[in-house]
C-alpha cells in the first residue's frame, strides 16, 4: 500500500539542525493521518506522498517550510510578580488573547532585574531543518478518523 490521501502512516523520524546535530528523534513511532489534515509539516507530507512501507525520505526545509521565521512581536518582557515564585527559564505558560480568546503558549527565556522575557515563537522557529523518516506501516483511515481529521488510538476515540 502507498501513502495517499486518507491513509494512516506510522513512521520513525530524526530531525537535524543545519549543522547536522540531532534536535529531535522519536522514541515511539509516530502515527498521523495523511492528506492535508495539518498533522505533519506540509513539506514532509509532500515527500511522503506515494511512498511505501520500508521507504525512507530526507527533507531539507528553510524556516518558512518548517516552523516559520522568528517573529519579534512574540517576545515580551513582563514583571516577575505576574509569575509563580518557582519560575525558571524554560517554563511554558499558556495565555488567552482577551480580544479573540485564542490560546498562545510562551516560553520563559530569561529572568533579570525583576523582568521576565517570554517568547511565543516555536522553539524551532528561524531554523533550517532536515527531517529524515522511515515508513513502518500504512493503512486506510477509518470513517471516524476522517470525520475528526486525525488518527484515533488502538481502541477507538481517545481525546
Amino acid at each position: 500500500m502507498q501513502i495517499l490521501k486518507d491513509t494512516v502512516v506510522t513512521l520513525n523520524y530524526t530531525m537535524y539542525d543545519q549543522h547536522g546535530s540531532i534536535i529531535d528523534k522519536n522514541h515511539d513511532p509516530i502515527v498521523y493521518l495523511h492528506g492535508g489534515y495539518d498533522n505533519i509539516l506540509p513539506a514532509v507530507e509532500a515527500a511522503l506522498e506515494g511512498q511505501n512501507i520500508g521507504g525512507t525520505i530526507s527533507v531539507t526545509m528553510a524556516p518558512d517550510d518548517a516552523f516559520g521565521e522568528i517573529d519579534p512581536s512574540l517576545v515580551h518582557e513582563e514583571d516577575v510578580g505576574l509569575f509563580p515564585p518557582d519560575l525558571e527559564v524554560g517554563m511554558m505558560f499558556e495565555t488567552r488573547d482577551p480580544e479573540t480568546g485564542d490560546a498562545a503558549q510562551f516560553r520563559v527565556t530569561s529572568i533579570d532585574a525583576g523582568l521576565v522575557t517570554v517568547d511565543g515563537n516555536h522553539p524551532l522557529a528561524g531554523m533550517h531543518l532536515r527531517f529524515e523518516a522511515e515508513i513502518l506501516a500504512i493503512r486506510p483511515a477509518t470513517e471516524e478518523e476522517l470525520a475528526h481529521g486525525h488518527v484515533h488510538g488502538e481502541h477507538g476515540h481517545q481525546h
